[in-house]
């Protein structure tokens, strides 16, 4: 077991720690973005952080005291992706069985969601109000859930890879950025610029959910090649600093079109938090 605090910590530092990493077409230290700044997303990390990792909590009240507390902070939705992404990982750390690894755990939790669960997701999404959010033809936020919370996401994983990662035990987290998180850690000894591959990584591989709900596909192979081209680049370099003048660039023309890759970015910080447990696992 990880106890509450280090939990709220681990967490704080995953979220930081994506904000220090320049990823195009998000808020980072580098350039702020599509009506938020950076000040918003660390107040929503702070004031998010005690509720998530409250070991009274269910997993849907995580959810939905952690929204409720950053609405409260920021009036508008920086973090429901990821907080959607890191309850179930931190449930996982608070009552972990004998045997289990994080994935493990982490699946444990997910085949025992509740309907309790998905009402107070539901809850939670129609309060932050995410930008695309509309009424659906079964399970609708604005109605109360008659399935639990896994089985509602199963409903929405063909458009939203968030909801994705609840069927599939996080697999594009466990086998694909963790991975690459480590790997890129100990080639360049930095943890910012291995959340940049992380990003990068699941960008190229991966429509983002968020861009596609707004704009259909009409960016996602132009994104996927600029991805594609900047993962060939850093894999290039023994600097990534050099990268900086390329990675400005496509921020600029991201953000002029209105691109915001920020289920990508949600994943980001889930990988950076899932390396973060596990290493601290034990």
């Amino acid at each position: 077991m990880i106890s509450p605090g280090r939990l709220a910590r681990l967490y704080q530092e995953a979220c930081e720690l994506d904000l220090q990493a320049f990823k195009p077409g998000n808020v980072s230290i580098y350039a702020d973005g599509h009506g938020m700044t950076i000040a918003d997303f660390r107040l929503s990390a702070k004031v998010s952080a005690p509720p998530l990792c409250n070991p009274k909590y269910s997993l849907g009240e995580k959810i939905f005291y952690a929204v409720q507390a950053t609405r409260a902070a920021v009036g508008c939705n920086t973090n429901l992706g990821i907080i959607l992404l890191a309850a179930p990982l931190v449930a996982a750390c608070e009552n972990p069985s004998s045997g289990l690894g994080l994935r493990h755990a982490v699946q444990r939790v997910l085949a025992t969601t509740t309907v309790a669960d998905a009402d107070w997701a539901f809850r939670a999404i129609a309060l932050a109000s995410p930008g695309g959010l509309g009424e659906a033809p079964q399970q609708d936020v604005h109605a109360k859930a008659t399935i639990t919370l896994t089985e509602a996401m199963r409903l929405a994983a063909d458009r939203d890879r968030v909801a994705l990662q609840y069927l599939t035990g996080y697999r594009d987290i466990f086998d694909f950025a963790v991975s690459t998180y480590y790997n890129v850690r100990n080639l360049w000894a930095s943890k910012s610029w291995s959340a940049v591959a992380v990003f990068v990584d699941l960008l190229a591989k991966y429509p983002d959910s968020h861009i596609e709900r707004k704009y259909g596909d009409r960016f996602s192979a132009e994104v996927a090649a600029k991805m594609a081209f900047l993962k060939g680049q850093m894999a290039g370099t023994r600097s990534p600093q050099t990268l900086l003048p390329l990675l400005y660039d496509l921020d600029r023309e991201f953000k002029s079109k209105g691109i915001n890759p920020g289920t990508t970015a949600d994943l980001t910080v889930a990988a950076l938090l899932a390396a973060f447990l596990q290493d601290s696992w034990g």
